[in-house]
């Protein structure tokens, strides 16, 4: 189970990732956008490491604090899950 828990996170980091870099692209030729909805949807449920990652790969929704300081708290909860889910880090 934690194997596809820690799957999970991957996978949506990585998709997190890629559509913040879709999302800049789309904005500077003023293209269809992806919903800033959808955007802390994806970082909610699991691609917060990744979606994080991408915003400061893209320079992307930097200017907006609470992206920049929500997308920075789930990343480190995806990160600690992680490393928890992978047995490198106990609590307590």
């Amino acid at each position: 189970m934690e194997n596809v828990l820690i799957g999970w996170i991957l996978i949506l980091s990585v998709y997190g990732f890629f559509m913040m870099g879709y999302d800049k692209r789309q904005a500077k030729n003023g293209g269809w956008r992806v919903p800033e909805r959808t955007l802390w949807l994806i970082a909610l449920i699991g691609g917060g490491a990744g979606s994080y990652a991408g915003m400061q790969t893209f320079r992307h929704k930097t200017k907006h604090t609470a992206f920049r300081v929500g997308f920075l708290m789930l990343a480190i909860l995806d990160l600690a899950a992680v490393l928890y889910l992978a047995g490198k880090w106990q609590f307590g």
